[in-house]
């Protein structure tokens, strides 16, 4: 998506791999060969934190960063994650008001709660681990609800919104939906972070049953295009970086 990007708009970036073991000094190669930007994966989100310059006020409240800017040497955290949920949601419906049901309460379903309170929906945090659901229900000023992925009894018919941020779904651990098909219906709009497969059981039960679908792609695009602007200045090329990421994933 990057490198389309880059190419489109005809820029001198390029976007490279690394394979880091040594958290701290990525950050202090980073500042010593001017390396403009930094996309921070999982298991760093939280430990490049007390490494940099400064944080992005709402990913201080997240607790987690995945995007690094290095103006100058000084170094500073964002998170994308939660632009790119809300945006994807946003292609949809607007999110004020909207009563919103979280399935998960990891890393992933935090960036997500707190860029839905952000934008003012009302936010259910259900997760197989209550106390979990409840930390961070009371974060983003929202309720907890359990959740048993094998009877769908936390989606009520009030909610608006259902957005799974568990792992399940994913084809490395587990392709089976988090939710059981007769608990979804039409009007209910759906939104799976899963990208890998794009479209998961979740995102083809919900199609089946007349609901909205959006899959993990949406998300995948959108914080890639929030990380492209603070890179580069520039507005990404959508269009370009959608190609790129369907033509990687399928």
């Amino acid at each position: 998506m990057h490198l389309a990007g880059y190419r489109a708009l005809g820029l001198e970036f390029t976007y490279i791999p690394f394979a880091v073991t040594d958290v701290e000094g990525a950050t202090r190669g980073m500042r010593a060969l001017g390396i403009r930007g930094l996309g921070v994966s999982m298991p760093y989100k939280q430990a490049v934190i007390p490494l940099l310059d400064e944080i992005d006020p709402v990913a201080a409240r997240i607790g987690a960063v995945n995007t690094i800017v290095n103006d100058d040497g000084r170094l500073r955290g964002y998170n994308t994650d939660w632009i790119g949920a809300v945006r994807a949601l946003e292609e949809v419906t607007p999110l004020g008001g909207a009563r919103v049901l979280l399935l998960g309460a990891g890393g992933a379903a935090r960036a997500v709660a707190f860029g839905l309170a952000e934008r003012g929906a009302r936010v259910t945090v259900a997760n197989r681990d209550l106390e979990k659901a409840r930390q961070l229900a009371a974060a983003v000023g929202g309720a907890a609800a359990p959740l048993d992925g094998d009877d769908g009894e936390a989606l009520s018919p009030d909610h608006d919104v259902l957005v799974n941020a568990t792992s399940r779904g994913m084809a490395e651990v587990d392709p089976r939906s988090p939710v059981p098909e007769e608990a979804l219906r039409e009007g209910l709009l759906v939104m799976d972070i899963v990208y890998k497969p794009m479209i998961t059981e979740l995102v083809e039960a919900a199609r089946r049953r007349g609901a909205t679908a959006v899959h993990g792609g949406r998300m995948l695009l959108h914080q890639a295009a929030e990380q492209f602007r603070l890179y580069t200045g520039r507005e990404p090329p959508l269009d370009v970086m959608d190609e790129a990421l369907r033509a990687q994933l399928g």
